[in-house]
Protein backbone atom coordinates (compact mmCIF):
# COMPACT_ATOMS: atom_id res chain seq x y z
CA UNK A 1 0.00 0.00 0.00
CA UNK A 2 1.07 3.50 -0.87
CA UNK A 3 2.16 5.58 2.36
CA UNK A 4 -0.36 8.27 3.17
CA UNK A 5 0.65 11.59 1.55
CA UNK A 6 1.01 14.24 3.55
CA UNK A 7 -1.27 17.38 3.61
CA UNK A 8 -0.12 20.49 2.22
CA UNK A 9 0.23 24.38 3.62
CA UNK A 10 -2.65 27.05 1.99
CA UNK A 11 -3.95 30.56 3.46
CA UNK A 12 -7.08 31.82 2.23
CA UNK A 13 -8.29 35.76 2.69
CA UNK A 14 -8.77 39.32 2.67
CA UNK A 15 -6.23 41.67 4.07
CA UNK A 16 -5.64 45.74 4.30
CA UNK A 17 -3.70 45.35 0.81
CA UNK A 18 -6.35 43.24 -0.44
CA UNK A 19 -10.01 44.46 0.55
CA UNK A 20 -11.18 47.69 2.57
CA UNK A 21 -11.33 48.08 6.11
CA UNK A 22 -15.49 47.92 5.02
CA UNK A 23 -15.39 44.68 3.90
CA UNK A 24 -12.98 43.32 5.93
CA UNK A 25 -15.52 44.19 8.92
CA UNK A 26 -18.11 42.82 6.58
CA UNK A 27 -16.15 39.37 7.06
CA UNK A 28 -14.68 40.01 10.52
CA UNK A 29 -15.54 36.32 12.48
CA UNK A 30 -15.90 37.32 16.38
CA UNK A 31 -14.60 34.85 19.13
CA UNK A 32 -17.87 33.46 19.43
CA UNK A 33 -18.80 33.06 15.73
CA UNK A 34 -15.57 31.11 15.57
CA UNK A 35 -16.54 27.76 17.29
CA UNK A 36 -19.79 27.15 14.46
CA UNK A 37 -17.24 28.02 11.83
CA UNK A 38 -15.06 25.52 13.16
CA UNK A 39 -17.88 23.31 12.97
CA UNK A 40 -18.86 23.90 9.42
CA UNK A 41 -15.41 22.97 8.22
CA UNK A 42 -15.60 19.75 9.87
CA UNK A 43 -18.43 19.24 8.08
CA UNK A 44 -17.24 20.14 4.80
CA UNK A 45 -13.78 18.20 4.68
CA UNK A 46 -11.45 21.14 5.80
CA UNK A 47 -9.80 19.23 8.94
CA UNK A 48 -6.79 21.74 9.73
CA UNK A 49 -7.36 25.37 9.75
CA UNK A 50 -6.47 28.76 11.93
CA UNK A 51 -8.92 31.66 11.67
CA UNK A 52 -7.13 34.67 12.25
CA UNK A 53 -9.54 37.81 12.53
CA UNK A 54 -8.23 40.88 13.34
CA UNK A 55 -8.48 44.77 12.23
CA UNK A 56 -6.09 43.80 9.48
CA UNK A 57 -7.01 40.79 8.14
CA UNK A 58 -9.68 37.78 7.82
CA UNK A 59 -8.06 34.94 6.88
CA UNK A 60 -7.70 30.83 6.56
CA UNK A 61 -4.49 29.39 7.40
CA UNK A 62 -4.35 25.47 6.88
CA UNK A 63 -3.55 21.92 6.01
CA UNK A 64 -5.24 19.52 3.68
CA UNK A 65 -4.48 16.35 1.61
CA UNK A 66 -6.47 18.51 -1.15
CA UNK A 67 -5.63 21.83 -0.38
CA UNK A 68 -7.43 23.31 -3.74
CA UNK A 69 -10.50 21.88 -2.39
CA UNK A 70 -9.98 23.49 0.95
CA UNK A 71 -9.47 26.93 -0.81
CA UNK A 72 -13.06 26.54 -2.70
CA UNK A 73 -14.90 25.34 0.56
CA UNK A 74 -13.41 28.47 2.17
CA UNK A 75 -13.63 31.16 -0.82
CA UNK A 76 -17.34 29.63 -0.78
CA UNK A 77 -17.60 30.76 3.14
CA UNK A 78 -16.07 34.02 2.85
CA UNK A 79 -18.13 34.85 -0.26
CA UNK A 80 -21.49 33.88 2.13
CA UNK A 81 -19.56 35.80 5.02
CA UNK A 82 -19.97 39.34 2.87
CA UNK A 83 -23.28 38.67 1.40
CA UNK A 84 -23.87 41.37 -1.34
CA UNK A 85 -20.04 42.07 -2.21
CA UNK A 86 -19.29 38.90 -4.06
CA UNK A 87 -17.63 40.89 -7.06
CA UNK A 88 -15.75 42.60 -4.42
CA UNK A 89 -14.17 39.71 -3.07
CA UNK A 90 -13.94 37.65 -5.96
CA UNK A 91 -11.23 40.69 -6.58
CA UNK A 92 -10.36 40.50 -2.92
CA UNK A 93 -9.47 36.89 -1.90
CA UNK A 94 -6.39 35.93 -1.71
CA UNK A 95 -5.18 32.11 -2.03
CA UNK A 96 -1.08 30.76 -1.47
CA UNK A 97 -0.60 27.10 -1.49
CA UNK A 98 2.56 25.16 -0.48
CA UNK A 99 5.74 27.40 -0.36
CA UNK A 100 4.14 30.30 -1.16
CA UNK A 101 1.82 29.72 1.89
CA UNK A 102 4.42 28.88 4.21
CA UNK A 103 5.90 32.16 3.40
CA UNK A 104 2.82 33.97 3.76
CA UNK A 105 2.76 32.23 6.87
CA UNK A 106 5.77 33.35 8.39
CA UNK A 107 5.44 36.76 7.16
CA UNK A 108 2.14 37.11 8.75
CA UNK A 109 3.74 36.12 12.13
CA UNK A 110 6.90 38.01 11.87
CA UNK A 111 4.42 41.16 11.18
CA UNK A 112 5.87 41.41 7.62
CA UNK A 113 2.11 41.48 6.37
CA UNK A 114 0.52 44.24 8.56
CA UNK A 115 -0.79 47.97 8.00
CA UNK A 116 2.12 48.46 10.33
CA UNK A 117 5.26 46.80 9.84
CA UNK A 118 6.96 45.33 12.84
CA UNK A 119 4.02 45.52 15.55
CA UNK A 120 4.53 43.65 18.59
CA UNK A 121 0.32 42.55 18.93
CA UNK A 122 0.37 40.30 15.81
CA UNK A 123 2.19 37.59 16.66
CA UNK A 124 0.25 37.51 20.16
CA UNK A 125 -3.17 37.90 17.66
CA UNK A 126 -1.48 34.49 15.42
CA UNK A 127 -0.85 32.20 19.07
CA UNK A 128 -4.28 33.02 20.54
CA UNK A 129 -5.93 31.67 16.57
CA UNK A 130 -3.35 28.88 16.99
CA UNK A 131 -4.68 28.34 20.64
CA UNK A 132 -8.54 28.18 19.90
CA UNK A 133 -7.98 26.47 16.72
CA UNK A 134 -6.15 24.04 18.85
CA UNK A 135 -9.37 23.55 21.35
CA UNK A 136 -11.82 23.31 18.74
CA UNK A 137 -9.61 20.23 17.90
CA UNK A 138 -8.54 21.85 14.04
CA UNK A 139 -4.49 21.40 14.40
CA UNK A 140 -3.22 18.76 13.52
CA UNK A 141 0.75 17.35 13.29
CA UNK A 142 1.30 19.45 10.23
CA UNK A 143 -0.42 22.80 10.92
CA UNK A 144 0.82 22.70 14.29
CA UNK A 145 4.74 21.99 13.17
CA UNK A 146 3.79 24.86 10.81
CA UNK A 147 3.03 27.41 13.24
CA UNK A 148 6.08 26.54 15.28
CA UNK A 149 8.63 26.93 12.75
CA UNK A 150 6.81 30.32 11.97
CA UNK A 151 7.36 31.50 16.10
CA UNK A 152 10.93 30.69 15.17
CA UNK A 153 11.20 32.95 12.50
CA UNK A 154 9.29 35.46 13.79
CA UNK A 155 11.90 35.33 16.76
CA UNK A 156 14.33 35.44 14.64
CA UNK A 157 13.36 38.71 12.77
CA UNK A 158 12.94 40.71 16.59
CA UNK A 159 15.94 39.13 18.10
CA UNK A 160 18.29 40.03 14.80
CA UNK A 161 16.96 42.86 13.14
CA UNK A 162 16.02 46.20 14.66
CA UNK A 163 12.29 45.81 13.35
CA UNK A 164 10.38 46.44 16.78
CA UNK A 165 12.69 49.04 18.18
CA UNK A 166 11.37 52.34 16.59
CA UNK A 167 8.33 54.71 17.34
CA UNK A 168 5.45 53.93 14.45
CA UNK A 169 2.53 55.67 16.51
CA UNK A 170 2.13 59.25 18.03
CA UNK A 171 1.63 57.66 21.31
CA UNK A 172 4.68 55.46 21.42
CA UNK A 173 6.86 58.32 19.79
CA UNK A 174 6.10 59.96 22.89
CA UNK A 175 7.06 57.23 25.10
CA UNK A 176 10.04 57.25 23.61
CA UNK A 177 10.80 60.83 23.67
CA UNK A 178 10.57 60.53 27.34
CA UNK A 179 12.71 57.70 27.73
CA UNK A 180 15.24 59.66 25.57
CA UNK A 181 15.20 62.49 28.08
CA UNK A 182 14.29 61.17 31.90
CA UNK A 183 15.61 57.46 30.75
CA UNK A 184 13.63 54.86 33.43
CA UNK A 185 10.10 56.17 33.70
CA UNK A 186 9.33 54.61 37.21
CA UNK A 187 10.41 57.61 39.73
CA UNK A 188 9.18 60.12 37.00
CA UNK A 189 6.25 62.46 37.85
CA UNK A 190 3.32 62.60 34.70
CA UNK A 191 0.99 65.12 35.00
CA UNK A 192 -1.85 65.36 32.78
CA UNK A 193 -4.16 68.41 31.65
CA UNK A 194 -7.40 67.43 29.78
CA UNK A 195 -9.63 64.87 28.76
CA UNK A 196 -8.95 63.98 25.51
CA UNK A 197 -8.65 60.59 23.26
CA UNK A 198 -4.76 61.80 22.63
CA UNK A 199 -3.60 62.16 26.46
CA UNK A 200 -5.53 58.69 27.30
CA UNK A 201 -3.55 56.94 24.49
CA UNK A 202 -0.07 58.75 25.11
CA UNK A 203 -0.33 57.82 28.94
CA UNK A 204 -1.25 54.07 28.15
CA UNK A 205 1.97 54.25 26.47
CA UNK A 206 4.03 56.20 29.46
CA UNK A 207 2.62 53.58 31.40
CA UNK A 208 3.42 50.62 30.14
CA UNK A 209 7.19 52.09 29.55
CA UNK A 210 7.20 52.19 33.81
CA UNK A 211 5.36 55.43 34.48
CA UNK A 212 3.61 54.99 37.72
CA UNK A 213 3.39 58.62 39.39
CA UNK A 214 0.56 59.99 37.61
CA UNK A 215 -1.77 63.18 38.05
CA UNK A 216 -4.62 64.62 36.47
CA UNK A 217 -5.94 68.09 36.57
CA UNK A 218 -8.85 69.77 35.34
CA UNK A 219 -11.90 71.41 35.92
CA UNK A 220 -15.02 70.03 37.55
CA UNK A 221 -16.39 67.15 38.95
CA UNK A 222 -15.75 65.25 36.31
CA UNK A 223 -12.33 65.44 35.86
CA UNK A 224 -11.89 64.41 39.69
CA UNK A 225 -14.25 61.45 38.95
CA UNK A 226 -12.16 60.23 36.09
CA UNK A 227 -8.49 60.44 38.00
CA UNK A 228 -10.12 58.36 40.24
CA UNK A 229 -11.57 56.17 38.01
CA UNK A 230 -8.49 55.41 36.47
CA UNK A 231 -6.19 55.25 40.06
CA UNK A 232 -4.36 58.92 39.00
CA UNK A 233 -3.71 61.59 41.81
CA UNK A 234 -6.41 64.76 41.20
CA UNK A 235 -5.19 67.63 41.40
CA UNK A 236 -7.14 70.82 41.34
CA UNK A 237 -6.90 73.12 38.04
CA UNK A 238 -5.69 76.33 40.53
CA UNK A 239 -3.06 73.95 41.69
CA UNK A 240 -1.99 74.06 38.09
CA UNK A 241 1.66 75.54 39.35
CA UNK A 242 2.52 73.25 42.03
CA UNK A 243 1.56 70.34 39.71
CA UNK A 244 4.14 71.50 37.12
CA UNK A 245 7.21 71.32 39.73
CA UNK A 246 6.13 67.89 40.39
CA UNK A 247 5.69 67.02 36.55
CA UNK A 248 8.56 65.46 34.60
CA UNK A 249 6.23 65.10 31.77
CA UNK A 250 3.15 66.96 31.01
CA UNK A 251 0.40 65.70 28.87
CA UNK A 252 -2.03 68.13 27.46
CA UNK A 253 -5.06 67.35 24.60
CA UNK A 254 -7.63 69.97 25.97
CA UNK A 255 -7.70 71.79 22.80
CA UNK A 256 -9.59 74.57 23.77
CA UNK A 257 -8.14 77.71 21.84
CA UNK A 258 -6.08 79.60 25.03
CA UNK A 259 -2.74 78.07 26.49
CA UNK A 260 -3.06 76.84 29.71
CA UNK A 261 0.59 76.60 30.07
CA UNK A 262 2.22 79.63 29.80
CA UNK A 263 6.19 80.42 29.55
CA UNK A 264 5.92 82.66 32.32
CA UNK A 265 4.58 79.51 35.32
CA UNK A 266 7.24 76.88 33.40
CA UNK A 267 10.10 79.52 34.39
CA UNK A 268 9.10 79.25 37.63
CA UNK A 269 8.62 75.90 38.04
CA UNK A 270 12.03 75.31 36.57
CA UNK A 271 13.46 77.31 39.12
CA UNK A 272 11.69 75.68 41.81
CA UNK A 273 13.19 72.39 40.32
CA UNK A 274 16.75 73.73 39.71
CA UNK A 275 16.28 73.27 36.20
CA UNK A 276 15.71 69.79 36.03
CA UNK A 277 14.26 68.75 32.55
CA UNK A 278 10.61 69.23 31.71
CA UNK A 279 9.20 67.17 28.61
CA UNK A 280 5.61 68.88 27.15
CA UNK A 281 3.66 66.67 24.89
CA UNK A 282 1.37 68.71 23.38
CA UNK A 283 -2.04 66.67 21.91
CA UNK A 284 -3.80 69.67 21.79
CA UNK A 285 -5.62 70.94 18.88
CA UNK A 286 -5.18 73.95 18.99
CA UNK A 287 -1.82 73.79 21.34
CA UNK A 288 -2.66 73.93 24.79
CA UNK A 289 1.34 75.23 25.39
CA UNK A 290 2.40 78.06 24.41
CA UNK A 291 4.89 78.57 21.96
CA UNK A 292 7.62 80.26 24.08
CA UNK A 293 7.58 77.39 26.49
CA UNK A 294 9.89 75.75 23.83
CA UNK A 295 12.34 78.45 24.14
CA UNK A 296 13.19 77.72 27.98
CA UNK A 297 16.43 75.86 28.61
CA UNK A 298 15.41 72.43 30.25
CA UNK A 299 12.16 72.65 28.47
CA UNK A 300 10.96 70.39 26.07
CA UNK A 301 7.77 70.75 23.77
CA UNK A 302 6.33 68.36 21.05
CA UNK A 303 3.57 69.00 19.40
CA UNK A 304 1.28 66.45 17.16
CA UNK A 305 2.88 67.45 14.17
CA UNK A 306 6.38 67.13 16.30
CA UNK A 307 5.30 63.42 17.56
CA UNK A 308 4.02 62.43 14.25
CA UNK A 309 7.49 63.00 12.45
CA UNK A 310 9.13 60.56 14.74
CA UNK A 311 6.70 58.41 14.38
CA UNK A 312 7.05 58.77 10.41
CA UNK A 313 10.70 58.21 10.94
CA UNK A 314 10.23 54.93 12.49
CA UNK A 315 8.06 54.21 10.35
CA UNK A 316 10.60 54.60 7.48
CA UNK A 317 13.30 53.10 9.13
CA UNK A 318 10.83 49.43 9.39
CA UNK A 319 10.60 49.97 6.04
CA UNK A 320 14.00 49.59 5.21
CA UNK A 321 14.81 47.14 8.01
CA UNK A 322 12.24 45.10 6.11
CA UNK A 323 14.36 43.93 3.68
CA UNK A 324 16.85 42.37 6.35
CA UNK A 325 13.30 40.70 8.01
CA UNK A 326 12.67 38.84 4.38
CA UNK A 327 15.85 37.20 3.96
CA UNK A 328 15.45 35.93 7.88
CA UNK A 329 11.90 34.97 6.27
CA UNK A 330 12.99 33.36 3.25
CA UNK A 331 15.73 31.57 4.82
CA UNK A 332 13.30 30.05 7.47
CA UNK A 333 11.08 28.88 4.42
CA UNK A 334 13.81 27.39 2.48
CA UNK A 335 14.87 25.17 5.88
CA UNK A 336 11.44 24.64 6.32
CA UNK A 337 11.23 23.10 2.90
CA UNK A 338 14.20 20.93 3.32
CA UNK A 339 13.21 19.87 6.41
CA UNK A 340 9.40 19.29 5.02
CA UNK A 341 11.53 16.99 2.23
CA UNK A 342 12.94 15.06 5.20
CA UNK A 343 9.89 14.21 6.81
CA UNK A 344 8.45 13.12 3.23
CA UNK A 345 11.26 10.79 2.59
CA UNK A 346 11.00 8.99 6.58
CA UNK A 347 8.40 6.54 5.61
CA UNK A 348 10.36 5.04 2.94
CA UNK A 349 12.75 4.75 5.44
CA UNK A 350 11.02 3.10 8.21
CA UNK A 351 9.51 0.86 5.18
CA UNK A 352 13.01 0.07 4.09
CA UNK A 353 13.75 -0.91 7.63
CA UNK A 354 10.72 -3.26 8.20
CA UNK A 355 11.61 -4.83 4.34
CA UNK A 356 14.78 -5.69 5.79
CA UNK A 357 14.17 -7.07 8.49
CA UNK A 358 11.40 -8.71 7.16
CA UNK A 359 14.61 -10.53 4.78
CA UNK A 360 16.58 -10.96 7.78
CA UNK A 361 13.93 -13.13 9.69
CA UNK A 362 13.30 -15.21 6.56
CA UNK A 363 16.84 -15.85 6.63
CA UNK A 364 16.97 -17.00 9.83
CA UNK A 365 13.80 -18.90 9.79
CA UNK A 366 14.64 -20.62 6.71
CA UNK A 367 18.15 -22.01 7.73
CA UNK A 368 18.33 -21.67 11.45
CA UNK A 369 21.59 -23.76 11.79
CA UNK A 370 24.07 -21.73 9.32
CA UNK A 371 26.94 -20.07 10.43
CA UNK A 372 27.61 -16.66 10.88
CA UNK A 373 29.25 -16.44 7.98
CA UNK A 374 26.57 -18.16 5.41
CA UNK A 375 23.83 -16.22 6.79
CA UNK A 376 25.31 -12.93 6.15
CA UNK A 377 26.22 -14.18 2.61
CA UNK A 378 22.23 -15.26 2.24
CA UNK A 379 21.11 -11.85 3.89
CA UNK A 380 23.23 -9.62 1.73
CA UNK A 381 21.59 -11.60 -1.53
CA UNK A 382 18.00 -11.38 -1.15
CA UNK A 383 18.52 -7.57 -0.15
CA UNK A 384 20.21 -7.16 -3.23
CA UNK A 385 18.03 -8.92 -5.31
CA UNK A 386 15.06 -6.92 -6.15
CA UNK A 387 17.52 -3.60 -6.53
CA UNK A 388 19.93 -5.30 -8.82
CA UNK A 389 16.75 -6.54 -11.02
CA UNK A 390 15.37 -2.98 -11.29
CA UNK A 391 18.65 -1.55 -11.78
CA UNK A 392 19.30 -3.62 -15.11
CA UNK A 393 15.92 -3.09 -16.27
CA UNK A 394 16.89 0.54 -16.32
CA UNK A 395 20.77 -0.09 -17.77
CA UNK A 396 18.37 -1.05 -20.77
CA UNK A 397 16.61 2.72 -20.95
CA UNK A 398 20.14 4.15 -21.58
CA UNK A 399 19.63 7.34 -20.46
CA UNK A 400 18.91 6.55 -17.37
CA UNK A 401 22.30 4.91 -16.28
CA UNK A 402 24.60 7.57 -15.42
CA UNK A 403 22.34 8.91 -13.08
CA UNK A 404 21.14 5.65 -11.17
CA UNK A 405 24.97 4.98 -10.94
CA UNK A 406 25.27 7.97 -9.30
CA UNK A 407 22.30 8.15 -6.78
CA UNK A 408 23.49 4.14 -5.83
CA UNK A 409 26.84 5.87 -5.29
CA UNK A 410 25.46 8.49 -2.93
CA UNK A 411 22.73 5.90 -1.57
CA UNK A 412 25.40 3.53 -0.16
CA UNK A 413 28.50 5.70 -0.22
CA UNK A 414 30.58 3.93 -2.80
CA UNK A 415 33.90 5.54 -4.10
CA UNK A 416 34.60 4.93 -7.49
CA UNK A 417 37.15 2.42 -6.96
CA UNK A 418 33.76 0.24 -5.66
CA UNK A 419 33.54 -1.68 -9.18
CA UNK A 420 34.63 -5.02 -8.70
CA UNK A 421 32.02 -7.96 -7.72
CA UNK A 422 33.10 -11.19 -5.88
CA UNK A 423 32.19 -14.18 -7.59
CA UNK A 424 30.94 -16.44 -5.65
Amino acid sequence: MAPEQPARIFAVGVNHKSGSAFLRDRLFIDEDMQPGVYARLKDQGVAQAVILSTCDRVEFQGASREPEQAVDILRGLLNEFGGGVTQTLDRSIYTYVDEAAVRHVFAVASSLDSQIIGEPQVLGQVREGHRAASAAGMVGRELDQLFQAAYGAAKRVRSETTIGERAVSIASAAAQIAGDIHGDLKDVGVLVIGLGEIADLIVRQLKAAGAGQIALTGNGRRAEREAQALGYHYLPMEELDQGLVRADITVTAAGLGKYLVEKEAVDRALRSRRYRPMLFLDGGLPNDIEPGVHDLGDAFVYTLDDLEQVAQQGRMQREAVAREAWAIVDAEVARWTAGLAAREATPAVVALRAHFENLRQDVLTEQPHVSADEATRLLINRLLHAPTVVLRELATQGDTTQTTDALVRQLFALDENDTTEKEE
